[in-house]
């Protein structure tokens, strides 16, 4: 099938995590830094969006002028803000939605300490119709959906897609962060989820 989207490039603020956003997925954050409360505010404000990038543990925040850190990850997920409300402790709470993959070429830390890279959208490929063998997957996923932590998400769980559905699993399960990275990172949807089948069924043999 024809890729759906061509590359372009763009400059986008970045939110560096320790966890892995995926495209559909949805997580929570505790915004508390001034930068990033700038950040959501200045989303807002402008309806636009930043990219979460994963920070291996033993990462660095601190950047050398010019310089991409090591420390990021390549491969981030454009954030969307779903929802946002101030939380018991007085924090800012967001809900932040996956949506495009992009590489990072150049990042750039400001005094204020918030990272800001051009990036490339990665070009997606279609995705595919849903494998036989992914019908405990699906199952898993329709399971998880049930949960209130994932219902007060928001996230759609019936999906009928190969893509989708990996994407969905590998963010809310609880996989090794490197691992999801590697997921992330996978182009072709048939292949990231057999990735996932793979990840899962190494775990399994672990317990």
């Amino acid at each position: 099938m024809a890729d759906i989207a061509a590359n372009t490039s763009a400059e986008l603020p970045l939110f560096p995590l320790r966890t892995v956003l995926f495209p559909g997925g949805r997580m929570g954050l505790r915004i508390f830094e001034r930068r990033y409360l700038d950040l959501v505010r200045d989303t807002l404000r402008a309806e636009a969006s930043f990219g979460i990038v994963w920070m291996p543990e033993g990462g660095g925040e601190v950047l050398s002028p010019g310089e991409r850190p090591s420390s990021l990850a390549l491969i981030g997920t454009e954030a969307h803000i779903a929802d946002w409300d101030q939380l018991p402790d007085g924090l800012l709470g967001v809900v932040v939605e996956g949506r495009r993959r992009f590489k990072i070429n150049h990042a750039r830390q400001s005094a204020g300490g918030l990272y800001t890279a051009d990036i490339d959208w990665l070009q997606e490929q279609a995705d595919q119709p849903l494998p036989q063998r992914s019908e405990e997957l699906s199952d898993l996923l329709r399971q998880l959906g049930e949960h209130p932590h994932v219902q007060r998400l928001g996230m759609a769980v019936d999906v009928d897609e190969a893509g989708a559905l990996a994407n969905r699993l590998a963010q809310l399960l609880p996989l090794p962060e490197e691992q999801s990275y590697q997921i992330l990172s996978i182009d072709d949807p048939l292949r990231r989820l057999d990735a996932l089948h793979e990840v899962l069924d190494g775990l399994a043999s672990e317990t």
